[in-house]
């Protein structure tokens, strides 16, 4: 389905809850977790597949982001999502489009430093979605945790009426984070990948051991990343899990954030301690 009409249609006959799961498609387990999630928690379901290019930045890799439309749909088709929406840009986007959406605060570090204007095109795009959609509940994963954080600040502010619902993130056995740009790794890259998570890893052993001070385990982590050849670091971040500002001393939950560059690919992973 990609027409805004039709789906408003079929989302007028619907008289149970609704979930919504958002992606831009090249559909990994993560993807189908939060699905499964939604199949499970509510009556109806539907998945949006938008590659949404407000949220990109010039130079950033929306031309190359990966679609495989027919794939997708196979395995929304085996989850039993009940409705796939897959408008393209001029339906979301019609000519003489000028409004968005601003979130505060939150966007104004991590990958917002690094993506100006990204969580502008993210808040627009999601927002769009909810007044189409009208879900119960919408459904997204950890591995975007500032992205979470944004959509949940834009949802109690604007008093919209539905449930968003944050998902653990679906790591490979290896510990790497799914996403879909792991497609553009290649082996020695998908190797090097690896980093981010032994980054992770150590600063939860050193909080374990009882370290608080964030500024050491952000040393150490930056330290560690840093033998790898193929990695470049964009930032590592030890911030308030809700306010996202940087500590000093890790006293409440506490998010764990960072972006890596293996090669031409940027990667973003993150835990939280204390939660």
């Amino acid at each position: 389905m990609s027409q805004i009409a039709e789906l408003k249609a079929l989302r007028g006959k619907a008289t149970g809850s609704v979930g919504l799961v958002p992606t831009m498609g090249y559909l990994h387990d993560g993807h189908l977790a939060l699905v499964r999630q939604a199949r499970d928690e509510n009556e109806a379901v539907v998945v949006s597949i938008f590659v949404n290019p407000t949220q990109f930045g010039a130079g950033e890799d929306f031309a190359s982001y990966p679609r495989d439309h027919e794939r997708d749909l196979a395995l929304l088709k085996e989850e039993r999502v009940d409705i796939v929406f897959v408008p393209p840009v001029e339906e979301m986007y019609p000519a003489g489009f000028c409004s968005g959406v601003e979130v505060g605060r939150v966007t104004e570090r991590l990958e917002g430093v690094s993506r100006p204007g990204h969580f502008r095109g993210v808040a627009t795009v999601v927002a769009k979605l909810f007044n189409i959609v009208e879900p119960t509940r919408a459904y997204f994963g950890q591995k975007d945790a500032q992205q979470a954080v944004v959509i949940e600040r834009m949802v109690a502010d604007l008093n919209m009426n539905l449930e968003i619902v944050i998902a653990p993130t679906v790591r490979e056995p290896d510990g790497l984070a799914m996403s879909s740009r792991n497609i553009h790794l290649n082996s020695e890259e998908r190797r090097a990948a690896l980093v981010l998570w032994r980054a992770l890893s150590l600063a939860q052993q050193l909080f374990s051991q009882g370290e608080r001070q964030a500024e050491s385990i952000r040393h150490r982590m930056s330290a560690l990343i840093q033998e790898e050849p193929l990695a470049s670091i964009d930032y590592v971040s030890i911030a308030g899990a809700a306010s996202l500002e940087e500590l000093a001393t890790i006293e409440g939950p506490a998010l764990v954030s960072l972006a890596v560059r293996i090669g031409s690919t940027r990667l973003i992973d993150n835990i939280v301690l204390g939660g």
